[in-house]
């Protein structure tokens, strides 16, 4: 353990910061499966609903540095594709 005391504040805010992120994460990871869910179901509606509430919560990601923003960008155009892609069938 630390025994300075900014190492031992260093050591606070990475517990904090690592618990935020890993929740902000998790989000993520559960607005694109409720997508894919929707689309694998075929259901248009609840996709593109699903699709509207996971877009803002990758986006925020991206935004705080959890992700990055490329990646993030590439999931939206692949989710949204395969929302079109329902759509249209």
């Amino acid at each position: 353990m630390a025994n300075i005391a900014s190492a031992q504040k260093r050591i606070r805010q990475t517990l904090k910061r690592t618990a935020r992120n890993k929740a902000r994460k998790s989000r993520v990871h559960s607005a694109i499966r409720k997508v894919e869910e929707a689309v694998t179901a075929g259901n248009k509606e609840a996709a593109l609903t699903a699709f509207r509430a996971a877009q803002p919560e990758l986006q925020r990601a991206a935004g705080k540095g959890v992700l990055k923003a490329n990646a993030v960008s590439r999931k939206i155009s692949r989710l949204s594709a395969r929302v079109k892609a329902i759509a249209a069938a």
